[in-house]
């Protein structure tokens, strides 16, 4: 299970970077990642790969559990996978003009709402498990890993705040709000592919008491 924790955030970077590489009329630098599960064609692949990656994520917040991590960081990983799930049953309402020729802005709907709400601990539950563990790495000694997690928090935080002001058009963030957004879930993410890591290796598991 705690394998699941390198493979799910590698896979899920992977697959919206080659997409939004790929997709004709998508903006990587201006988009968000949810809109690659728009335009149809290829658009299921974006939504397989959250309904995939929540469940590894899931997966691995059970692992930590049963590594020793205490109960807050599986619990906060486990709302990033169900949000992750979420995000992929409820697609995402059209954004700063894609797919082509939708309104901007777009209409809201009730999917696009829940796709929102589903959302949110992907951005905000990830960077609170990455406190828990900072504090739960200080008192293991482990200042590095201790001052990487408080710098994943505030480094993601920031992101997710520029993409959202990117998203909403404000000021001169507006071309580059899908940027942000990935920035946010690549340091997030990579972040949460260490912790795995550090499980795997590491020959205690970190103590229940920390």
């Amino acid at each position: 299970m705690l394998w699941c924790g390198v493979v799910g955030p590698a896979f899920f970077v992977v697959s919206f970077l080659v997409q939004g590489a790929l997709r004709p009329a998508y903006d990587p630098l201006r988009h968000p990642v949810s809109s690659l599960s728009l335009g149809g064609g290829a658009a299921w692949v974006q939504s397989a790969t959250f309904l995939i990656t929540g469940l590894l994520v899931i997966a691995f917040a059970v692992g930590l559990g049963r590594a020793g991590c205490g109960r807050w960081t599986p619990i906060l990983i486990a709302l990033v996978g169900l949000g992750l799930m979420g995000a992929g049953v409820f697609t995402s309402d059209p954004i700063n003009g894609y797919p082509p020729g939708t309104a901007i802005p777009a209409p809201r709907t009730t999917s696009g709402i829940l796709h929102d709400q589903f959302s949110t601990p992907v951005f905000t539950a990830l960077p609170a498990a990455c406190l828990v563990m900072a504090r739960r790495f200080g008192r293991q000694g482990s200042r590095g890993w201790r001052a990487y997690s408080i710098a994943t928090a505030v480094a993601s935080w920031i992101c997710f705040i520029l993409a959202a002001f990117g998203f909403n058009r404000i000021g001169p963030f507006a071309p580059t709000g899908g940027l942000w957004q990935r920035l946010c879930l690549i340091i997030s993410f990579a972040w949460l592919v260490g912790l795995a890591w550090t499980q795997l290796t590491a020959r205690k598991p970190i103590s229940r008491q920390a």
